[in-house]
């Protein structure tokens, strides 16, 4: 069963991105750091009644629609333990959804509206949702049914976007949850821990939630405040573990958006919602992903004193079993405008891979992962890049550093390079091309990784400790 899931979240508007589109984000970090995961596309479905979902972490089970939209899923290889996760992708309606982020609510609240045993756990939930949406907003109205209908297994946030609209929705007891759309320039960062603040129940353009949860806070006095309606004071937590686990890290990512605004890593009360001081680029939200309090005191790597380098959890993880940022881009066609950037070894030190939502298919060596170590896998291979990294950091983090931004710079110029030539292709001739362009980007991105590979080991041969100095006459 996958347990103490401490996932990162960023979900950025349209209006504070550099090109227009919307982007949600998020790490997925499980409790082991060896969780092999797959990336496959989970196929359309017309007319086909009778398909049941049963969950492998409870009793939960129901019977699926008929019809369906394809999209793509980083599942659990080994998901008969673990659970299906089916985690992240973007459907044919371009409404992208990572699901999910666990959040916890507070003991006061969980008294009077318990967690459903046999409920909706996050396991089944991108796949009973994803294939059934049309909007972001929509998304949030469909989980919240069914939230209703079968109860909540476990408190979980939710990320859903379009190309217009970017929604967070916290589920934090058996049946009660809020959702606030972000607003088109800002940002939010959100770190396992209840994160929306003040409700305006009047404003249905902004805030979803659920039927009853007024009444339900009134009838059990869980309001704290005098004044207002502050979800994360009614709901969330305010403990040690937030402290160093979970606040900390939403203190770094506004740090790095917004470096000119003091805070305490321990605050409890960070805003969830900011405007940063420019617009926000893809390879933003990479690097928060990645990092791990570089240019701070707290950095693993850096030079605080060992109490200082431990004090807080980082954000990138050895736990990270994949991380994706899942763009809607609003400057090209709809067929074209979703991309989901893949990073399946780790966001500190591997990349975030481009692909065009519009697949029928992923390459072989991202959708048949062995549970056993494999290099042929992308997960298994680009798992030991990333550990291969840190086992010499001072020594190969600048080659890593190079490495990522050509990457980058080649992923900038390739989506470009495949829109442009793409033109004229619709339907399915557009679908099969754009498979085969994403599996040319693999092809690229597993060559530049292998000259990685071979210069770290070159170098790892000089470092052995099995030397000694003499004549070389000797």
């Amino acid at each position: 069963m996958k347990k103490l899931s401490a996932c990162t979240t960023i979900l950025v508007g349209k209006k504070a991105t550099i090109d227009g589109s919307t982007m949600i984000a998020r790490n997925d970090d499980t409790y082991s750091p060896i969780t092999p995961q797959k990336f496959i596309i989970q196929k359309a479905e017309k007319n086909n009644k009778g398909r049941i979902i049963k969950s492998y972490l409870n009793n939960f089970q129901m019977e699926l629609p008929e019809n369906a939209q394809r999209v793509p899923a980083v599942p659990n290889v080994d998901y008969k333990k673990l659970g299906y996760y089916d985690e992240s992708g973007i459907n044919e309606c371009n409404v992208a959804m990572s699901c999910t982020e666990s959040t916890y609510g507070n003991e006061r609240t969980l008294a009077f509206d318990p967690l459903v045993v046999d409920g909706l756990d996050e396991d089944c939930m991108q796949t009973v949702v994803l294939p059934y949406i049309k909007s972001a907003r929509n998304g949030v109205e469909y989980l919240g049914e069914l939230i209703t209908k079968y109860g909540s297994a476990a408190g979980n946030s939710v990320l859903f976007g379009d190309k217009d609209e970017v929604w967070y929705m916290e589920i934090v007891t058996g049946h009660h949850w809020v959702a606030q759309r972000i607003p088109d320039d800002c940002y939010a960062i959100a770190a396992n821990r209840v994160s929306i603040e003040n409700v305006d129940f009047t404003n249905a353009d902004y805030f979803m939630w659920s039927d009853g949860i007024r009444e339900f806070v009134d009838a059990h006095h869980l309001n704290p405040d005098h004044h207002g309606w502050n979800f994360r004071h009614i709901f969330g937590t305010y403990t040690e573990q937030d402290r160093h686990y979970n606040t900390s890290r939403v203190w770094y990512g506004q740090k790095y958006f917004n470096p000119d605004i003091e805070q305490d890593p321990q605050d409890g009360d960070l805003p969830f919602i900011r405007k940063a001081n420019k617009l926000i680029t893809q390879e933003d939200i990479e690097f928060v992903l990645g990092s791990h309090y570089q240019n701070t005191p707290y950095d693993p790597f850096g030079h605080g004193t060992d109490e200082e380098k431990h004090m807080y959890r980082p954000i990138g993880l050895n736990r990270t079993q994949n991380a994706h940022i899942l763009q809607i881009r609003n400057d090209v066609d709809a067929d074209k405008a979703g991309i989901m950037w893949l990073c399946i070894g780790g966001p500190t030190f591997t990349p975030f891979i481009p692909f065009f939502a519009n697949m029928s298919d992923t390459d072989a060596s991202f959708n048949n992962t062995s549970l056993t170590y494999n290099q042929n896998d992308a997960w298994w291979y680009y798992k030991s890049l990333a550990s291969l990294v840190e086992s010499h950091y001072p020594q190969f983090v600048q080659l890593n550093i190079k490495y990522l931004e050509e990457l980058n710079r080649y992923y900038r110029g390739r989506i470009e390079e495949i829109i442009a030539n793409s033109e004229g292709l619709a339907g399915t001739k557009l679908t099969e091309y754009l498979t085969s362009e994403n599996q040319k980007t693999v092809k690229h991105t597993k060559k530049l990784s292998d000259e990685l590979f071979g210069k770290m080991f070159t170098e790892s041969i000089k470092m052995s400790k099995l030397t000694f100095s003499m004549d070389k006459n000797l």
